[in-house]
């Protein structure tokens, strides 16, 4: 949870909201973890780009008209995914006090982190506690900082729709909290084996990337290759609207002869082209994220992907990527949305594990 924003009490249901270039995704999530009501609205073109927020204004209004449509609890935990967010891994010496820890994360992010920390809201997370190799303890620390100016306009943006936020957090934990089940074992039960490590990927307008250890986040990060480039291609070269943009890629999708797809000839070679392109930059920064994780001291190899998000349910696109990375893929859904059509589910993933709260 990024620092400052997260309420001490909690309430009986909070709504995750997760807010993407072509709509709201909303999910109401009891105590327990049982899932309410939900919405889906679109949003105008040029509100939110590459995961960024652009009009204030914009979106407040279509969250208003979300959550007057679908009798939405007001209490919301909103998720964040664009470039404007740096998290990096920190070594530190094993520290007990809190207050002291937080000093020491700030010190050495100050060096780790590509940003001035005056302009930055800063937080952590204790990822794992160890020996290293020269038998000290010491305790790896996930630190996360969000340009502040970008943290304070969402705030502004929905508390001007008359929203009670109160949490903003990362997509990313957000997706692995949503997809986190009964397989993926605690320590407890591991024991001194270590815990599974995977790959998760939301593909949306942006492609969100994770690696977690377990139920542990290790590293993530956000590429704009994703949905809204590959959907601006097509738009630009046929002159076509985003929706049907949308449309027509999962209507080609991956799977089938371009010369089998029924349908304007040069639009079907285009968003064809489009795919290809797209999910070959893809593949690239998933290959970049494992390589970058893979050469940290003490890394646990990956031992698959979890995929997730509206790119998901293109004919074709996760087993395009599982053959250029070679690696065991999942298509996942969590549990509780299991109800709705798959379609649904991909979108309502990680409203549904902000929601869920820490």
């Amino acid at each position: 949870m990024i620092s400052g924003l997260s309420a001490r009490k909690k309430k009986a249901a909070s709504v995750g909201l997760d807010i993407t270039s072509e709509s709201i995704a909303a999910t109401e999530v009891q105590d327990g973890g049982s899932v309410g009501r939900t919405g889906i609205v679109p949003l105008q073109p040029g509100v939110v780009k590459e995961g960024d927020l652009v009009n204030r204004e914009a979106l407040s209004e279509a969250l208003k008209d979300l959550f007057a449509r679908h009798k939405l609890d007001k209490t919301v935990r909103v998720g964040v995914a664009n470039q404007r967010v740096v998290v990096r891994t920190l070594q530190l010496p094993l520290i007990e006090d809190e207050a002291e820890l937080e000093s020491a994360v700030r010190f050495r992010a100050q060096e780790a982190i590509p940003m001035p920390l005056e302009q930055a809201v800063l937080d952590h997370q204790v990822v794992a506690k160890r020996d290293d190799a020269e038998g000290n303890r010491v305790m790896d620390v996930l630190a996360v900082a969000a340009r502040r100016d970008m943290v304070v306009g969402l705030l502004e943006a929905v508390r001007g729709a008359g929203l009670q936020p109160v949490g903003i957090d990362l997509s990313a934990f957000g997706m692995i909290r949503a997809l986190k089940d009964g397989s993926v074992p605690s320590s407890s039960q591991m024991g001194d084996a270590p815990l599974p490590t995977s790959l998760y990927c939301h593909l949306g307008d942006v492609t969100n990337l994770a690696v977690a250890r377990g139920r542990s986040c290790l590293f993530t990060r956000v590429s704009t290759a994703g949905m809204e480039s590959i959907c601006e291609r097509l738009v630009a070269t046929r002159g076509l609207s985003a929706e049907h943009a949308d449309q027509w890629l999962h209507y080609v999708g991956l799977e089938r002869p371009v010369a089998d797809i029924d349908g304007e000839e040069a639009t079907v070679h285009e968003a064809r082209a489009a795919l290809e392109e797209g999910v070959g930059s893809i593949v690239d920064e998933m290959r970049r994220s494992l390589d970058y994780y893979g050469a940290q001291e003490d890394a646990v190899p990956v031992d698959g992907v979890v995929a997730c998000g509206p790119g998901t349910t293109i004919p074709g696109l996760t087993a395009h990527l599982q053959r250029s990375l070679g690696q065991r893929f999942e298509v996942a859904h969590p549990q509780a949305l299991a109800h709705l059509d798959d379609a649904t589910a991909a979108r309502l993933t990680v409203s549904f594990g902000l929601g869920m709260g820490e």
